[in-house]
């Protein structure tokens, strides 16, 4: 068995659901150490039977536009190398998310995009995803900074963050904002650049649809990235409000500004996520609310509604994909 296999099957069947044992576990022990825990019980459950659940459906319907939006970066982004309807991106992007939840970091999405473009164009498309998926690093960094001034008080006074700790991190993250930008708007010209270093080589093909990313075009994905990032915070937002987390717009949108760097920086394998996801929620959040059994379900139902069921449809969309090029091949 090949070296890397045999490393994929060790972390997605084995340090995977280990991460997420020891992860639930630990979100586990600090919601039934919560107080009044039983009364935040009884008031989920209401939430479920009053008014409030049309908080829950908001949330729900931001799933579409979540991807939505991904689906018209992606569409922009590919467009020099081969058109595609808003449709056809909407369903690359969720075969994308099918592929990602089995690999770090989720990079396996751009196998699923593939998919759906034409042989001889599926390669190319790698660079011009990458492009849009820096656009939206870039957001959170820009986000993840703003939370670092906003929270320095909050941050410092507990035992994660000293001040020494505090001022690298402000600085990491601020020069990695800074240089990041400087490259994402040179992209064009970077494109430009690989096209005459690799002109003989027959990797060329990959990397020249960059040269038609003008300023406009990805200022307009930065803005779509922004977009994107204001339904991230909506969602976690209006489920805070119907699990009964009382934390401010403005603690609770930096808080959250602090959870989605975390995130990008650390890597992660889509079992163990959740578990993740929910102990930065309950370490950031609870700075501000203490109310962990509130905390903990929004994170479980972000994730289910934002990965899980997307990476459900995808999956039924990769196999109608297969299922109409085979029927292709016999006809």
């Amino acid at each position: 068995m090949p070296p890397n296999k045999s490393i994929k099957i060790f972390i997605n069947y084995f340090l995977g659901p280990l991460l997420a044992v020891w992860l639930g576990f630990s979100i586990y022990r600090q919601i039934v150490q919560q107080p009044h825990l039983e009364a935040s019980w009884i008031a989920v459950k209401r939430s479920f039977s009053s008014s409030r659940v049309l908080l829950f459906a908001g949330a729900v319907l931001l799933v579409v536009a979540n991807w939505g939006i991904e689906a018209r970066k992606w569409q922009l982004s590919v467009r020099n190398i081969h058109p595609v309807s808003f449709g056809k991106a909407f369903k690359a992007v969720l075969s994308g998310v099918s592929f990602a939840v089995s690999t770090p970091n989720r990079m396996g999405e751009y196998l699923g995009r593939m998919l759906f473009l034409p042989d001889g164009f599926r390669l190319r498309s790698i660079s011009v995803t990458l492009v849009g998926s820096i656009g939206q690093l870039l957001i959170t960094l820009y986000a993840g900074f703003a939370a670092l001034m906003v929270l320095k008080n909050a941050l410092t006074a507990t035992p994660y963050y000293s001040k020494v700790l505090y001022q690298f991190a402000l600085f990491g993250v601020g020069a990695s904002a800074f240089f990041l930008t400087l490259f994402y708007f040179e992209t064009g010209a970077l494109g430009r650049l690989l096209n005459k270093w690799l002109s003989k080589t027959r990797y060329r093909y990959l990397i020249e649809s960059l040269e038609a990313f003008s300023n406009r075009l990805l200022l307009q994905l930065l803005l779509l990235s922004a977009l994107r990032y204001a339904v991230f915070v909506l969602q976690y937002l209006l489920l805070f409000r119907f699990f009964g987390v009382q934390v401010g717009l403005w603690e609770g949108t930096h808080a959250l500004g602090m959870q989605f760097l975390t995130m990008a920086v650390i890597p992660s394998i889509a079992l163990a996520e959740v578990g993740l996801r929910g102990e930065i929620s309950l370490t950031l959040l609870g700075l501000f609310s203490t109310n962990s059994l509130g905390i903990g379900l929004t994170t479980v139902s972000i994730w289910f509604l934002n990965l899980v069921i997307p990476a459900v449809a995808g999956t039924g969309l990769i196999l109608s994909v297969r299922f109409f090029n085979k029927q292709n091949e016999k006809d």
